[in-house]
């Protein structure tokens, strides 16, 4: 019975499928693009601008070409990251002696990005359909977690 429920889910989602995929192909591709780009490892806090900040070009860390393929297909994880801290602090990560959030590092946080990125896979349902229908169309893969985007 679930797997029926499931199926007629997917059909009547069908049309976002192309979508879904096309989308996973855009934020691929645009990441494979960013790796053309001469960037020194630089993991020093920058005051950098809110929403769409970056520190500046040809600096970076690996979480950076995460945040710039997003920001290539128009999603500032800056600010989606920012305000899902701001509303639910406690879920992310202590690490870092923080009692607030900061919009100038919080999205470059590697624990901090693969904890909105579970929740954004966990709380959408087309892709809870995907992850059973079909195979996963592409993942981020960090030391110790695998996520499908």
């Amino acid at each position: 019975m679930r797997y029926i429920i499931i199926f007629i889910l997917f059909l009547l989602n069908q049309s976002s499928l192309p979508a879904q995929i096309n989308f996973g192909e855009k934020l691929s591709k645009a990441a494979v693009e960013l790796t053309n780009d001469k960037v020194k490892y630089d993991p020093a806090y920058y005051k950098i601008a809110y929403p769409n900040g970056d520190v500046p070009a040809g600096h970076g860390v690996c979480s950076d070409v995460v945040i710039r393929a997003y920001r290539k297909l128009g999603i500032d994880l800056q600010k989606e990251l920012h305000e899902d801290i701001r509303a639910n602090f406690t879920k992310y990560p202590a690490k870092w002696g923080m009692t607030m959030p900061d919009p100038n590092i919080d999205h470059r946080r590697v624990p901090n990005l693969m904890c909105f990125l579970k929740d954004m896979e966990k709380n959408c349902l087309f892709h809870q359909i995907l992850n059973i229908i079909f195979p996963r169309i592409l993942y981020v893969v960090t030391w110790e977690q695998i996520l499908l985007i």
